[in-house]
This record gives structure tokens, sequence and C-alpha cells, in this order.
């Protein structure tokens, strides 16, 4: 009972397990407190309540999670989303931009506890995979565009359609940049993808940041006339412990984007938990994992912060530097309390242009746009739905809230297109003895008692189609006096359905013909048993296998 309330008692601590994770934990750090920073300025808030969010949110989510890799903390797709959350409150002071941002975290916490009580992890399946990743790769591009005014040094209006601007104050006014700032910019990007590429081990993030914070100093380059802008002086030591005071007004207003904040924060956490645990063969459970964010969140709203999520690109890296529980995850934490506490100061110079390019570069290892080729391959409408996702969401920019409700409701629709026109087979007898579909294996179908085998659920969307196909039988076989439905591929059925097959069988019975059922599961069973259609049927139509149909039908031969 113990190791359910506090799952960190579980991990297996020993020596070698803590060196493990003292040194993932550390490495995990070098990325964590640049981008961290980087996180906090895409969300509209200065770079220490980035730190602030790093920092016990982290220590937090790894406690009370499931996996032994998650890295939770500030998280590109939530900054940004934070970002268009708060935007909604239009021209306020700095204060409350705070307080909202702490009162966000606090709800969206609250919604995740929520999702795990009442087990409702399934929320993720409303989106499927080619929609999740045409939201993600626009909004990864949608956050790498946001932050060229920072490496231009050209000021960008925040109302207005997002690439109209960018067009308008980028594209064109390019020759007016800050030559100084855009150096920076474009320099620390090159730098930070040229060490990836090259050198791999080495914390780009982290080297970029010092190299940067020491041209500005060295060339006093946030005293020229039109300075380099820099992050400057940040409160040091630990986060203040801050009260959340809600009021409903506010509330009801946030809560839309802290919805959407949540569902993609709970999209990208099993994503990538999932994926390591598997790879690692580790059991996981999503529903404790999902506490442990909440509490994460939580925490953040009281020390600070705004809301964090599980990391992909933090998590991976622990996984890679030999993570053996999530000790690693705390250790990741301590190092930023220990930056906090101790080397606040030394970020005085840092240019922000260099944080912006951290985050182009960190949005950039989510864009693979093969993955599109891959799902039209499979299937045309999967690909489409992703493509039809990405325009969507780039269009709305930089509202990606209305990008994510679009691709729920773009899932759904596919859903019902395809579960409305299922596979149906008018089935011919092999000389295997099975039954398979006459028309593809070139098989005679018996005119007396043919026969048809419906692959899907029978629900209110698809009552009309399954109709239609029972009564193309009659018409396509005149003499036949019984027809057989195959029902081992329906798995379900509702009163619509019920409803349905009660008028068939009530219309064939008219016409002179016996509908028979073979292969009806449990599930579908209990519903005609207790809806009463199962003695209005006759238990005696009633068959295991199509065979034992046609036995009987041998035995009391129609003349």
């Amino acid at each position: 009972m113990l190791k359910k309330i506090f799952p960190f008692l579980k991990w297996p601590v020993s020596k070698e397990t803590v060196r493990a994770d003292f040194i993932a934990g550390l490495t995990v750090a070098l990325v964590l407190i640049p981008q961290s920073m980087a996180y906090a300025n895409l969300a509209g808030l200065p770079p220490y309540v980035g730190l602030y969010a790093a920092f016990l949110p982290a220590i937090v989510g790894a406690l009370w999670g499931s996996s032994n890799y998650l890295q939770t903390g500030p998280v590109a797709m939530v900054s940004l989303l934070t970002a268009t959350a708060l935007a909604t409150f239009g021209a306020i002071s700095p204060e409350e931009y705070f307080r909202l941002a702490g009162l966000l975290a606090f709800i969206v916490g609250i919604i995740w506890l929520i999702i795990a009580a009442g087990r409702l992890t399934f929320v993720v399946n409303f989106l499927s995979r080619p929609v999740i990743e045409g939201f993600i790769h626009a909004g990864a591009i949608i956050i790498a565009a946001s932050q060229l005014s920072k490496i231009s040094g050209i000021s960008m209006p925040g109302s207005g359609h997002f690439f109209s601007n960018l067009w308008k104050y980028e594209v064109l006014e390019l020759n007016h940049a800050h030559i100084p700032t855009l150096i920076i910019g474009v320099g620390s990007l090159a730098l930070l993808l040229g060490l990836k590429k090259l050198w791999p081990k080495v914390p780009a993030a982290l080297t970029v940041m010092i190299l940067t914070s020491l041209a500005v100093y060295f060339f006093k380059l946030n005293e020229l006339a039109k300075p380099v802008s820099v992050v400057g002086l940040i409160p040091s030591g630990c986060p203040r412990f801050t009260l959340i005071s809600p009021d409903w007004e506010t509330v009801k207003k946030l809560l839309p984007g802290a919805a959407v904040i949540a569902f993609v924060g709970f999209m990208e956490m099993c994503s990538v938990a999932n994926a390591l645990a598997a790879k690692n063969k580790q059991k996981l459970s999503i529903c404790q994992e999902t506490v442990g964010q909440g509490l994460a969140s939580l925490t953040s709203a009281f020390t600070g912060g705004y809301p964090v999520s599980g990391s992909f690109s933090r998590s991976a890296l622990s996984d890679a530097s030999g993570a053996k529980t999530g000790l690693s995850a705390v250790f990741a934490g301590l190092f930023v309390l220990l930056f906090l506490m101790f080397f606040t100061k030394l970020i005085f110079f840092l240019p922000q242009a260099a944080l912006a390019a951290v985050i182009i570069a960190a949005v950039l290892n989510l864009l693979h746009f093969k993955k599109f080729a891959h799902y039209f391959k499979v299937s045309r409408t999967d690909g489409a739905a992703g493509v039809a996702t990405f325009v969507a969401t780039l269009s709305m920019a930089p509202d990606m809230d209305k990008g994510i409700i679009f691709g729920a409701g773009l899932s759904i629709i596919m859903y019902l297109y395809r579960t409305m026109k299922p596979n149906v087979a008018v089935l011919g007898r092999h000389e295997d003895g099975t039954y398979r579909d006459a028309q593809k294996h070139n098989l005679t179908v018996d005119p007396i008692m043919p026969s048809v085998r419906f692959d899907g659920r029978l629900y209110f969307a698809n009552t009309t189609y399954f109709e239609e196909h029972i009564f193309r039988l009659r018409e396509e076989y005149p003499g036949a006096k019984f027809i057989a439905v195959d029902c081992q591929g329906i798995n379900a059925i509702d009163a619509s359905g019920e409803e349905m097959l009660g008028n068939i069988v009530s219309r064939l019975r008219n016409s002179g013909i016996q509908l028979f059922f073979s292969g009806v599961k449990a599930p579908v069973r209990r519903v005609l048993d207790r809806s009463g259609l199962t003695k209005e049927i006759g238990e005696q139509n009633f068959f295991h296998k199509l065979d034992a149909a046609r036995a009987s039908i041998e035995r009391s031969p129609v003349k």
C-alpha cells in the first residue's frame, strides 16, 4: 500500500544505480537549464520562471511517476500553448501574467489528476497518429517561426494573422535587421546544429550559452546604441511559495486553453514514456505517470512556474546517458537548484537571440516529413488527414489550440467514415471447407442460403449499410429461403443495431425467408438476450458455424 502512495519506494537503489542516475541527471541538466530558460521565453515569461518550472516539478514528476526515464519540465509545445492561452487576456501587467501562468498550471494539474482518478487515459485515442504528427509538425514550424523576431532583432506585433505578420515584418524588412543580433542568432543556430552532427556528446546548448555570453561581455554588445537584448539580472535562490487565488471568471476563460495543454502534454508524455518503456522492457503505468504529471504541474503552480510536461528529447537523453531509475530526474532538478543558488549571475550577458536559437534547434528535431509519405502508403485517407491537420494548424497560427480541436474532430469524422462502411463479404464454400469471400476467391454462392460476413461493430452509423446488403442478397438470389449472417466480425452492437436486426428479421419472415446467425460473440449475444430479440429470432436460428446452419437445412429440406 505504501509503495502505491509513494511509487519511488519501488526504485532499486544501489551504489551502481545511484552513480548511473547521477551521471544521467547531470547530463540532462546541461540541456535542461538552457532549454527551460528558452521555453519560458516562448511562453512569454522571464527565463528564471523556466528554471523554477525545471526544479521542483521535475523532482515531483519523477517521484510520483512510473517511468524510469521520463524527464518532466518546460517543453516547447506546452510553452507555446501557454502563451496562446494567456494571449486571450490582452495587454496585462507582468505581475498579472505571472499570476495567470501559475493559475493555468494549477488548472492543468487538476485536469491531469481528474484524468488519472477517472481512468480517462483513453482520451488520447481521440487523435489518430497521422493527425498527431500533422499537429506536431505544424507546431514545430510555428514555434521556430515565432523566434525569428528575436534572431533578427525586428519586433513583430502579436495581433493579426501570424504568418502575414511574419512575412510583412520579418521577411520584407530583413534589410533592417539588427546585425549583431542576427550574427549571434544565426551563428548560435549553426553551432547548435553543427555540434549535434559532429560532436553529439558535447552539450551544445550550454556551449552556445557560454560562448555567446562571453561575446556579449567582451565586445560590450549590450551597451551599443541599439544594444543586443540580453537576459539581464535574474533572482537567485530557491523559488518562493506562491499562493493561487482563482476566481471563477478567470478560471472559465483559462479552462479551454488548460484542457488543450493537458491533452497535448498527455499525448506527448504517453508517446515518450511508452517508447522508452518498450525499449527497456519496463512495466509502465500510464495512470501513475498521469498522477506524477498532475502533481508536477500543481507544484509548478505553487512555486512560480507554469505548465510542465514530459520532454521527449530530455527523456531520450536520460535513457541514452544510462539512467536506471527516476532518481536521474531528481538529480537533474537538484542541479537546476544548484544553478539557481549560485550561478544565475553568469547568465546576465546571455543574449535572447541565443535562447531563440536553442528553441529552433530543439523543435527542428520534431520534423520528420517522411512520415507523411509513409502514412499515404498505408492509407491515403490517413495521409490526407495528417496533411489537413498540418495545414489547418498553420493557418490558425498562433492559436494552436484550434488546430488540436480541428485534429480531434477530423479523427472522429475519419473513424465514423470508416466504420460507416466496413468490409462486407458475400461468402462461398471453399474446397477446404471454409467460407470465404466469394468474389475474391471466385466461389459459388449457395442460392438457397446465401451467406454474408460483416466486419465491424454494428451501430447507428452503419445500420442502413448493413440493411442494404441483406436486402441486396434477397434481390440477387430470389430463390433464397434462408440468409445467413456470419457474425464473427461483429464485436459489439448498440440499440440502433439491435432495432435494425429486429426489423430485418420481421421483413424477411414476411417474405418467407429465415435469417440465420452464426458465430455470434458473447457481448453481442448478451445484448440480444437482454432486449428479447433472441426470443423473437428464435433460438433455433443461432448456430456456432455456418456449416451447422447448412446442416439444419439439409435435415429439413425446403421443397
